[in-house]
């Protein structure tokens, strides 16, 4: 009688293969759900496999939303401040200061602080810096980073690289330099900018939109504020409009028609 012949056993090979690749795909999806979970979610994750930590995690959550609000409440403060201080000064009609998600937004013509094509600071621009300080001050330890940007004007007959650059970059520093000779906050936290000519918020085809694009910026952040670029910024303080004419504008996410419920500004110049 004949023997039966045994079955191939050669399958065995391929239930272990599968069961590897269903092990790396389940690796994989781990490493992916992991990269994506943000700190709400870790932390309800901690509390279901953990319950002691709940009560814990709750303190965490209270202490970082007091945090968030001492914040707001410091920027909202600062922004009283500055519009009493600059009401004070008459100087309604040369500076906007608008309340933003996260940041105070304050421009300033540029004849406030300097003569003509000149980046040496006036009286007036050093009074004006003082109130700003003084404004400030109470807020200080809410603010993450102070950034001055200052602006010149296309000039087509007058134009020349090295003196736009300069001019603006020089500007920017001064006022910075004085903010920081104030003593309010740790100076790793000033930045100044020069931008020259090549952030207009007004059309160059009058003297009256040449004058608004001379200024000087000023940004003030909160350690929870959310980083935008400037067209962002633009685009809640400026409107629609001249976030439009930044060379970046493209690039960004379509701006809003009109500023956030929460910001207020003064007159526009």
């Amino acid at each position: 009688m004949k023997k039966p012949k045994s079955r191939a056993s050669g399958g065995s090979w391929m239930d272990t293969y599968g069961d590897m690749v269903t092990l790396l795909l389940c690796f994989f999806v781990l490493l992916y759900a992991i990269s994506s979970l943000d700190q709400s979610k870790f932390q309800n994750f901690v509390a279901s496999v953990n319950p002691e930590m709940a009560e814990e995690l709750q303190e965490m959550r209270s202490a970082e939303a007091a945090e968030t609000q001492a914040e707001e409440d410091a920027l909202q403060q600062m922004y009283e401040s500055l519009t009493s201080e600059f009401e004070s000064m008459g100087l309604d009609a040369n500076v906007d200061v608008v309340r933003g998600d996260g940041y105070n937004f304050i421009s300033f013509s540029d004849e406030i602080f300097f003569n003509g094509d000149s980046y040496v600071l006036t009286d007036n621009g050093r009074e004006v810096l003082d109130g700003f300080a003084r404004a400030l001050a109470p807020a200080a330890g809410q603010i993450h980073e102070i950034q001055v940007l200052g602006h010149t004007t296309e000039l087509p007959e007058r134009f020349n690289t090295v003196e736009d650059r300069m001019l603006s970059a020089e500007r920017a520093a001064q006022v910075t330099a004085y903010i920081q000779s104030r003593d309010i906050i740790d100076p790793a936290r000033m930045l100044s900018i020069g931008y020259g000519q090549f952030r207009p918020i007004a059309d160059i085809s009058t003297e009256a939109g040449r004058s608004r694009n001379r200024r000087v910026e000023i940004l003030i952040t909160s350690d929870d504020a959310v980083m935008r670029s400037l067209t962002e910024y633009y685009s809640e303080v400026y409107g629609a409009d001249v976030a439009a004419m930044q060379p970046d504008a493209g690039d960004t996410a379509e701006a809003p028609a009109e500023a956030p419920a929460d910001t207020a500004a003064t007159p526009a110049q």
